[in-house]
C-alpha cells in the first residue's frame, strides 16, 4: 500500500484531468473499484497495453424475430456484410417528406429508400446488447425531441398482412426498441440509418 498523500494541488491537477477528458463521477468511482487503477498503473509503467473493443456485427446473418411466435415473418432482410461499428459511418436520413414539419406515409418511404444504403436490425440488436459505442447524440435531435432510428433494412410481416419496421430508442435511462407499422406516418424524428458516405 502506497503512503501516497493527495493534497490540494494534485487533487487540482486530477480534477483539471478528468475534466479534460470528459470523465464523470460515475466514471471515477468505477475506476476505484477493484484492481482497476491497479491495471492502469501496468499501463503507465509498460507492463501492459490498451487495446480498443472492436464491435463488429454480422449483418448477413439471419434477423432476430421477436414476434415469431405470433406469426410475423421477414418480409425483407438487406444483407451488410461484416461491419465494424463506427458512429461516423452512421447517417440519419430524412426523407424531404419528413422535413419541414411534414409526414411521409411508411409505404412510400419504403420505396423512397430502396436504393439507399440502409442498415439491418442487427446493427439494433447488436447495439441493444452491447449499449456502450452508442453515442449519447443519438438520444435526442437537434430540438430536444426524443430520436427513433430506424433499421429499414429488415422488415418484417404481421400475419395478416401488415409491415413493420423496427426502432432503437432512449427512454427511461437506457435503450430499447419497438416496431412502427409501414402504414402509419414517419416524421422528422423518425430518422432511417443508413450508411454514410
Amino acid at each position: 500500500m502506497s503512503n501516497l498523500t493527495l493534497d490540494v494541488g494534485l487533487a487540482a491537477k486530477l480534477k483539471v484531468a478528468f475534466a479534460r477528458n470528459d470523465w464523470t463521477e460515475q466514471l471515477i468511482d468505477a475506476a476505484c473499484e477493484g484492481d482497476k487503477l491497479g491495471q492502469f498503473r501496468k499501463v503507465l509503467l509498460g507492463r501492459a497495453v490498451i487495446t480498443q473493443v472492436e464491435h463488429v456485427i454480422d449483418c448477413d446473418a439471419n434477423p432476430f424475430n421477436p414476434w415469431a411466435n405470433d406469426g410475423f415473418t421477414i418480409e425483407e432482410h438487406q444483407k451488410g456484410g461484416q461491419w465494424k461499428f463506427d458512429p461516423k459511418q452512421v447517417e440519419f436520413f430524412l426523407s424531404s417528406g419528413q422535413k419541414d414539419g411534414k409526414v411521409i406515409e411508411g409505404n412510400k418511404l419504403r420505396k423512397e429508400l430502396a436504393k439507399k444504403p440502409v442498415f439491418n436490425a442487427n446493427v439494433l440488436d447488436y447495439l441493444l446488447a452491447h449499449p456502450e459505442p452508442i453515442p449519447d447524440e443519438w438520444k435526442t435531435d437537434g430540438n430536444g425531441n426524443t430520436r427513433c432510428i430506424f433499421f429499414w433494412g429488415t422488415v418484417y410481416r404481421r400475419r395478416g398482412g401488415d409491415l413493420c419496421v423496427r426502432f432503437l430508442y432512449w427512454l427511461d435511462g437506457r435503450w430499447t426498441w419497438s416496431g412502427y407499422w409501414l402504414g402509419h406516418d414517419w416524421n422528422g424524428d423518425d430518422p432511417a440509418a443508413v450508411r454514410a458516405n
